[in-house]
């Protein structure tokens, strides 16, 4: 007679059950998915987060911008550009730390984008020597210096609220290495004789920031800048060696 199962005792071996996760099935291969995508969705916020805090930024310096060039440094509040950047205060506070902060940051805008746009325009204008385009440039140059938000932001209150450093720094950064680069394009032109060109470009500089300082200032811009550019200019067709037209 066939003998019948018998029950498990205690202590008898049962069989080995492997979990899918410790042998490498699919639950790991779902388990590095959901990282992998937690770490795609990751990366994604963080670039909307710093794209939404660089848009931020920009609406901000635009509505100072605007409101400097309007109003003056001293016309115009904290108040006055969050609500025209539909921004909250606490926004202003996390990108600057002061009015006169969020006013560099617009001064730097408005001479990049003058600098930016002298440059262009000088590169489509297709001059007929290198000393042309410098006395171009500087025509256009104190042109800008009449009006505008260029005029009341970067030369009127930008010396008095962040010192001459400011206006010295936007010099190295936008100014100084393009007018270095045309002086030694007209030495190679021979347009100009062979002087030292950092010496020369300071004294220019020099002459230029003064010039566009008294315009601003004046009572009659549009007069100053004439008179100004006339003397400016025939100085520069002086630097020509002799012979030269």
């Amino acid at each position: 007679m066939p003998a019948s199962p018998q029950p498990p005792t205690p202590g008898d071996p049962r069989p080995e059950v492997t979990s899918p996760s410790a042998s490498g099935g699919r639950p790991r291969q779902s388990s590095a998915r959901v990282e992998s995508a937690r770490v795609a969705s990751a990366r994604v916020s963080s670039a909307r987060r710093a794209e939404h805090a660089a848009d931020t930024r920009g609406a901000l310096v635009a509505a100072a911008r605007r409101l400097f060039a309007e109003h003056g440094f001293d016309g115009t509040g904290t108040e006055q550009i969050v609500a025209e950047a539909r921004v909250t205060r606490g926004a202003l506070y996390h990108h600057f730390r002061d009015k006169a902060d969020i006013f560099r940051a617009a001064m730097a805008e408005a001479a990049g984008d003058v600098a930016t746009r002298l440059i262009d325009e000088q590169l489509a204008a297709e001059a007929a020597s290198p000393m042309t385009e410098i006395r171009d440039g500087v025509s256009a140059f104190l042109d800008v210096c009449v009006d505008g938000d260029f005029q009341r932001i970067v030369l009127v209150d930008g010396p008095r609220v962040l010192g001459a450093d400011a206006w010295e720094a936007l010099v190295e950064q936008y100014g100084r290495s393009i007018l270095e680069e045309w002086l030694a394009r007209c030495v190679g032109t021979g347009d100009l004789d062979d002087v030292p060109l950092r010496a020369l470009a300071r004294l220019l500089i020099a002459m230029l920031t003064e010039a566009s300082l008294a315009i601003a200032r004046a009572e009659d811009p549009a007069g100053t800048r004439a008179d100004l550019g006339a003397v400016l200019d025939r100085m520069l067709t002086g630097l020509r060696p002799p012979g030269r037209e």
